[in-house]
């Protein structure tokens, strides 16, 4: 990524592997759409086609530009098509409140209120 600047309006990948305390898979969110803010309160993309704000922790060193190509996401059957950039990431949880708001929102603890 060459700014943080760089980012808006450019269409953002993100996958969260949601593990429990044992290393077992809960869940993999998967969602995409383009960047609406990024800065040191987190990147925010608009969620795919349901408009709801998206976030990430504002930890630019885990954005990556993206080879073009197919994106198969395995939570949607969705095909996200030469997004600009990919970023993944994986948590603990074994509360069904976070993990729902994995799902949902993202990082809330980023969101700006």
């Amino acid at each position: 990524m060459k700014s943080i600047d760089s980012l808006l309006d450019k269409i953002l990948l993100i996958g969260i592997t949601v593990l429990d305390d044992n290393e077992e898979l809960i869940t993999q969110v998967q969602v995409y759409g383009p960047v609406i803010r990024a800065d040191a309160d987190g990147i925010v993309s608009c969620r795919n086609q349901l408009q709801n704000e998206f976030t990430v922790p504002p930890d630019f060193e885990n954005v990556f530009e993206a080879k073009p190509g197919e994106y198969n996401l395995r939570s949607t059957g969705e095909t996200v098509i030469d997004p600009d950039y990919l970023s993944s990431w994986t948590v603990h949880c074994g509360n069904q409140e976070q993990i729902k708001q994995y799902s949902e929102v993202g990082f809330s603890g980023y969101r700006k209120q």
